[in-house]
């Protein structure tokens, strides 16, 4: 039972995390969102403003108890799961930098680059998750990956569509 109590706890810590990274996030570019973003050509496939934030509230939901449940496994020996921590926050960090860099200071080209990393990092978070038999913390980023590589594909259009001069 104070194992079940443990693996809950984390994982409604690392939530609450990922819901405060993306407060601060939806934050620090309210002024681009604004000002900003609606000037840019974008995609046909860009979905309607409502999406986002019901999409990034599912997917932050999801990053964090698949962060938890790695963070309390015991199947995964303590080193490892550690080397897997440093994967998660990494890729935490890498998606509040890309708000940063693509909104905050308003350069698609520098967000292109952090997005590509970004997926690199959830890639190697799932297969690494999967390989611990930790399946569900994997299944958990499977959501995240598409729509990160979705988002890449949408700033990759923004950057191709207004130049590096804007």
């Amino acid at each position: 039972m104070k194992r079940t109590w443990k693996r809950i706890g984390a994982c409604v810590l690392l939530t609450l995390v990922c819901f405060t990274v993306g407060g601060l996030s939806s934050w620090l570019q309210g002024a681009s969102l604004a000002e900003w973003y609606p000037l840019l050509a974008k995609s046909p496939l860009t979905p309607p403003a409502l999406a986002f934030p019901v999409a990034w509230s599912l997917l932050y939901l999801c990053i964090g108890i698949s962060g938890g449940l790695v963070m309390t496994s015991e199947r995964i020996p303590r080193v490892e799961r550690r080397r897997t921590m440093r994967l998660w926050t990494a890729q935490l960090a890498f998606n509040f930098g890309w708000s940063l860099l693509f909104f905050a200071l308003r350069n698609p080209l520098l967000g292109l680059l952090d997005i590509v990393a970004l997926d690199l990092l959830v890639v190697l978070y799932l297969v690494r998750t999967w390989r611990q038999h930790e399946r569900t913390a994997a299944w958990l980023f499977m959501p995240y990956l598409v729509w990160i590589l979705f988002a890449t594909y949408l700033n990759g259009y923004i950057l191709a569509a207004n130049g590096t001069g804007f």
